[in-house]
């Protein structure tokens, strides 16, 4: 088959960053996706999965020290993408796991926080989740309602987070909660703390193989020193989700390429009215205007992943690329699996599980009209979210 690098990007890329997408590629084709399938009808998460992730040595991603690799950003946005491309469920796990919890620690935690987590999160010895999202607050999570009060040594909080991932068998949850002084702050509660109760979320149609978690804390009392200490406003949470938010558009762009190599697959191999339906001129114009999606996709991830390198990617930036991507990878889907017919609702032929995921990408960790008014900010000054003047003009 033709290679989806249609545009030669391996010559854009440093050797290393070939080495480390080589080396997750052939994983996710060697221990995903022959096991995937059955994990996610099931809805369980595959546990036997964890200890050969953390021998690939990518837990942590940018972050240097403390056993992290310290890959560029683009190293980063390729395990993304590869991990996607193998299952969205697992890279959705190493996703929170790696970037959301580890590289809140990294940007936000002091030195002795950083020490005492992030070796054994680097190792998976300790699974991280970020409990920020509630029942009542998703876009809007700015007005998060989860309580801090301190009480001598420790902090107690009280509240409900919905939707975190990796929630109910993380060994460390990041809850972000106000004090009493309305100021945002980031607790790590350990696994076991009294008060914290995890339930998983039952009833998904996307991104089943990984679980996320209804949370529950009552007087949940955790230890002053488990509160980040380097974060004070959700302007700090926010500074997480930006440096992040690229390596969704990456996650994107290889549910998008996994999905484009099956149709094309199915296409050669699939015989209708005495030919490979790869020979009729509609199965070919959809897959050209997959190729050419996956190609500006593909572009665009090296360039702003190169920006982040440089510490020049603004958040509208990363906005634009998770809008665009999301979109474009959703209706790339949509394409492969109508190119297989009746076996694209099938889970052997792989295609229906990234169909149903890829609904999940296009949701979480921004939804695509939040995206939009984030980029509508930068360009015109204006916010459409509070119609006020943006005050950074």
């Amino acid at each position: 088959m033709a290679s989806p690098d249609f545009y030669a990007l391996d010559e854009l890329l440093e050797p290393a960053e070939i080495e480390i997408r080589d080396r997750v590629r052939a994983f996710g084709e060697r221990e995903v996706t022959p096991i995937v399938n059955d994990y996610w009808e099931r809805a369980e998460f595959p546990r036997v999965l964890v200890p050969k992730l953390a021998g690939l040595g990518i837990a942590g991603g940018t972050i240097e020290g403390y056993g992290c690799p310290g890959m560029s950003a683009v190293s980063a946005g390729l395990v993304a993408a590869e991990l996607a491309r193998a299952d969205g469920s697992v890279g959705t796990f190493n996703g929170v796991h790696s970037f959301l919890a580890m590289q809140s620690i990294a940007m936000l935690g002091s030195e002795e926080q950083r020490q005492r987590w992030l070796p054994a999160m680097a190792r998976m010895e300790l699974i991280g989740a970020f409990g920020l999202t509630e029942p009542r607050h998703g876009s809007d999570a700015v007005g998060l309602e989860t309580s801090a009060r301190r009480d001598g040594d420790v902090f107690v909080l009280d509240g409900q987070k919905k939707w975190i991932g990796n929630g109910s068998i993380a060994d460390l949850v990041l809850i972000w909660a106000r004090d009493e002084d309305g100021n945002v702050g980031g607790y790590v509660v350990e696994q076991g703390t009294p008060g914290f109760e995890a339930t998983v979320m039952t009833g998904k149609t996307a991104l089943r193989a990984v679980w996320q978690a209804e949370i529950t804390l009552t007087g949940v009392r955790v230890p002053a020193e488990n509160r980040l200490a380097e974060c004070s406003s959700f302007k700090d949470v926010s500074k997480v989700l930006d440096r992040t938010r690229y390596t969704v558009a990456w996650r994107a762009l290889g549910l998008a390429t996994a999905s484009y190599e099956l149709a094309l697959a199915h296409a050669l191999q699939r015989e209708q009215f005495g030919q490979p339906i790869a020979g009729y001129q509609l199965v070919q114009d959809k897959l050209a205007r997959m190729l050419a999606e996956i190609t500006s996709m593909q572009l665009m991830c090296w360039r702003l992943s190169r920006l982040a390198d440089a510490d020049r990617m603004t958040p509208a930036m990363a906005s634009l690329a998770k809008m665009n991507h999301a979109a474009k990878a959703r209706a790339i889907v949509a394409d492969a699996r109508d190119i297989l017919g009746g076996d694209g609702i099938l889970l052997e032929h792989h295609i229906a599980r990234h169909h149903a995921d890829m609904e999940a990408v296009f949701t979480f960790e921004g939804t695509d009209s939040v995206q939009a008014l984030i980029v509508g900010r930068e360009i015109t000054g204006l916010s459409a979210i509070s119609g006020r003047r943006d005050d950074r003009r």
